[in-house]
């Protein structure tokens, strides 16, 4: 049975994913299949009406931390970050629009020859005429996170849910992957988040949702129909707020 727009909770959403995300089975780069699965799950949301906004990582394409430790200036390398996010953003708009949907990459950082820059305003627009919204390049500022970039973008596009996908269903204790008797959260206050000091999203980023009383949703993005039941309003993951 076809849903109808009647069949989300949310009626705009800001999707933060990573770039490890992207390399699926691979150590390195973009992995086509996982881009047409994401699309595929995105383009169920537009089919019901949901206005969705999106932030990439860049952490398939390059990893600063360990050059930094071998002398690279920290600013050069959140700039090269930010130029990774770019080469992630034209990937995923492309996949998307194989697909048949409308998208749009927008940039913090000037690249007119690829992508929009970032305007609010223009954002907001494109969400109103069902485009998919790519922001691209993080705040366009060295020493924030592209977690941080996806608080900001969502509340300023006045985001009803920032959903974070990442390799595991949700917030735990610690590490599944490493721990397997850490414990899940069904959900989470922000200042419990802050205080237990959880890895999943950075300080800042959950400090500015609590701020602007943005609820986050944590989940496993290899999860099939996970993110469409999400919007419909089902418990999956974890529920930050």
């Amino acid at each position: 049975m076809p849903q109808s727009a009647g069949d989300k909770k949310y009626k705009r959403i800001l999707l933060k994913l990573s770039g490890e995300a992207l390399t699926g089975n691979e150590s390195f780069g973009i992995d086509p299949r996982v881009l047409d699965s994401m699309a595929l799950a995105i383009g169920q949301l537009v089919g019901i009406g949901v206005q969705v906004g999106l932030v990439v990582g860049g952490g398939n394409l390059f990893r600063g931390a360990a050059l930094q430790q071998a002398g690279l200036d920290r600013v050069t390398g959140d700039q090269m970050g930010m130029l990774a996010t770019i080469i992630n953003a034209l990937a995923i708009q492309d996949a998307l629009e194989r697909q048949g949907m409308y998208a749009r990459v927008m940039s913090a950082l000037k690249v007119n020859e690829v992508c929009e820059d970032y305007i609010r305003r223009r954002a907001t627009r494109h969400l109103e005429k069902g485009r998919i919204t790519i922001f691209a390049a993080g705040t366009g500022n060295p020493y924030f996170t592209t977690d941080s970039a996806a608080s900001l973008r969502a509340v300023e596009i006045e985001a009803d849910l920032l959903i974070k996908a990442t390799r595991v269903n949700g917030v735990f204790s610690d590490d599944p992957l490493k721990n397997p008797d850490a414990k899940h959260y069904d959900r989470i206050s922000y200042d419990d988040f802050i205080s237990m000091r959880l890895k999943v999203m950075d300080t800042t980023s959950i400090v500015m949702c609590r701020d602007n009383d943005l609820p986050v949703r944590v989940y496993d993005m290899g999860i099939k129909g996970a993110l469409l039941n999400i919007v419909e309003g089902k418990n999956v993951g974890t529920l930050i707020g």
